[in-house]
This record gives structure tokens, C-alpha cells and sequence, in this order.
């Protein structure tokens, strides 16, 4: 028993370097703002209140109550807004502003921890106040921001850790937030397979048929799907293969590369054939934080002795 628990404790407490922290922080600062980017022109119009824009946020807000009146939502900045004489599309605008702005702040470590929360906090009021016209590409970004927030800010490569001189904050904790957020992927990715086989849809194809077919993902002509028809029950097949075998084939440092890679193609294929970009782009960045920031080289060398906390060594993983 002894020896189990003492395991566990080495695996998620080993020492590891913050380079998945520096990649998850610049990834989903670039996310939102490239989220901001694209909804500008329509944010109004899609989360302005009754008789003024696409769906009432008002009916999305009421939905939203019955599940907790606790959870964000830009309802309440426009009744402090309203007490203050502003009107509707004024608090919407700012909203976005300051979303942008904390953005911005996040994506170069600049006030980190206070840039992580207020970048969560106006993303998950949009998000949830948009709840009827959200999918998954909003909620991964919201898991992602939240283990951000909570995770210990800032690290190395961040403006607040070069120049102002903010201190790591408990650097030992990197292992345990890193090993949950992997944990949670390994989840997501075995569930949505095994939900993926449990039906015919995904053998003989139609799920991606439906899905390349479907408005507004039909960005490939009819006629190119035809011909390649045959494909895709092979395609279907090496979907749920993939997310099965994800929690099984990602640990392991002589299969992770290759399942990383797979893993990474599907996402980029998902945002090439059905033009859902930041939904692939959200899903690479959770996948490069988690299992391989190497692959992307933000600091050259390897942590000094010094830089790191009595422990039994960086590791990769």
C-alpha cells in the first residue's frame, strides 16, 4: 500500500518545468484574441438583450438562472451599467474592450494572474450569456482559462518574472496542475471515442457525412465528397481509434510523439474541411500544453539547478 501511495505522490508531484504554463498562457491569450477579432462585427447583435439582437440574451440568461444564479454572465454589467445612465451597447462594448485588453496583457505575462482571471471572467459572460449560439470550442477555452487562472503564475518566460521581478510562485505545484490538466484530456478524449464506437454513425461514415454536409460546415463542394466517399468509414474508424487509445498510447514517451502528431492532424483536418479554426486551434493548444511543450522551444537550454526546486528532476512528461 505503502508503495502505491508513493507512486502516486511521485507522479503527480514531480518536479517539472513551466514551459507547458508559458505554452498554455501565450496560446490561449492568442485564442481569445483571435476569438475578440472574429466576433467583433457581430457581438452586439448576437448577445444584445430582447428585440435587439440575433437571440435575446435575455432568454439565454433565463435558461442560464435555472442552472445557478451564480455563473458570470453580462446581464450583470448591464445592470451596474444601467445605475451609471449607460446604455446597453455601451457595457457590451466595453466588455469586449476589456476582454481584448486582458487579452493582450495575458499573451505577454504582464499583470499575469490578474490578466488570467479577468480574461476568464469576461470570456465566461460571453460565453454563457451567448449560451444558445455556444459549442465546444467556448468551453474548452474556459477550462483552459480556468486551470490558467488557478495554476502558479508567472513563469519564466512572462514580462512580470523578466522585468518586473515577480517571484515563481510555488513552483512545486507545476507537476500537480500539469498531471490534471492531462488527466481531464485523457477523459475528454476516452469518453467522446467510446461514445464515438458505441454506435454505427462513426463505422460506416455518415457522422462525417452529416457533418461535412451540415450549414455552415459544408465548406467542401458536394461533388469532391462524393468521389471520396469510400474514405470515410476509414476516416470514422481512425477517429474513435485515436480518442480511445489516447489515454493509453500518451503516456508512454516511445508512442506519445506519433499519438500527438495523430491527434494534432485531426484537429487541423477538423479546421481545414469544416472551417471550425479556433475550435482546432484551442484543441492544439491544450494538447502542446499538456504532453509536449518542447515541440515548441520558448527558451533555449535547460533549467539551471538553481531555477529549480529540491526534487528528483525535471521531467518531461
Amino acid at each position: 500500500m505503502q508503495v502505491a501511495w508513493k507512486r502516486v505522490i511521485d507522479f503527480a508531484y514531480r518536479i517539472q518545468s513551466d514551459e507547458w504554463l508559458t505554452v498554455l498562457r501565450i496560446g490561449l491569450a492568442i485564442q481569445v484574441l483571435l476569438y475578440c477579432l472574429f466576433m467583433r462585427s457581430d457581438w452586439n447583435y448576437l448577445l444584445a438583450g430582447t428585440g435587439r439582437g440575433l437571440i435575446s440574451r435575455d432568454l439565454s440568461e433565463a435558461a442560464l438562472s435555472g442552472e445557478s444564479s451564480l455563473i458570470p454572465r453580462l446581464g450583470w454589467l448591464a445592470k451596474i451599467g444601467s445605475h451609471f445612465g449607460m446604455s446597453e451597447a455601451l457595457i457590451l462594448d466595453a466588455a469586449w474592450l476589456c476582454l481584448l485588453c486582458a487579452a493582450c496583457f495575458l499573451v505577454v505575462g504582464l499583470f499575469s494572474r490578474t490578466a488570467a482571471i479577468l480574461t476568464w471572467f469576461f470570456h465566461l459572460c460571453a460565453v454563457k450569456s451567448g449560451g444558445l449560439l455556444a459549442y465546444g470550442m467556448d468551453n474548452f477555452t474556459t477550462i483552459g482559462l480556468f486551470y490558467l487562472m488557478v495554476s502558479p503564475l508567472p513563469d519564466r518566460c512572462s514580462v512580470d518574472y523578466k522585468f518586473r521581478n515577480v517571484g515563481l510562485k510555488n513552483p512545486q505545484l507545476q507537476g500537480p496542475f500539469r498531471r490534471v490538466l492531462q488527466v481531464h484530456l485523457c477523459i475528454i478524449y476516452f469518453f467522446g471515442g467510446l461514445a464515438k464506437c458505441a454506435g454505427p454513425d462513426w463505422w460506416n461514415g455518415n457522422s462525417l457525412w452529416r457533418a461535412l454536409t451540415q450549414t455552415p460546415f459544408n465548406i467542401i463542394s458536394p461533388e469532391i465528397l462524393v468521389k471520396w466517399k469510400n474514405l470515410f468509414p476509414v476516416v470514422g474508424i481512425s477517429v474513435w481509434l485515436i480518442e480511445i487509445g489516447y489515454p493509453f498510447f500518451i503516456w508512454s514517451k516511445r508512442t506519445r510523439l506519433a499519438w500527438l502528431i495523430c491527434v494534432l492532424l485531426m484537429h487541423i483536418g477538423i479546421g481545414l474541411f469544416m472551417g471550425m479554426y479556433l475550435f482546432a486551434s484551442i484543441m492544439i493548444v491544450l494538447n502542446l500544453a499538456a504532453f509536449c511543450p518542447d515541440l515548441i522551444r520558448l527558451r533555449p537550454g535547460r533549467l539551471r539547478r538553481s531555477e529549480m526546486v529540491r526534487g528528483e528532476g525535471v521531467l518531461s512528461a
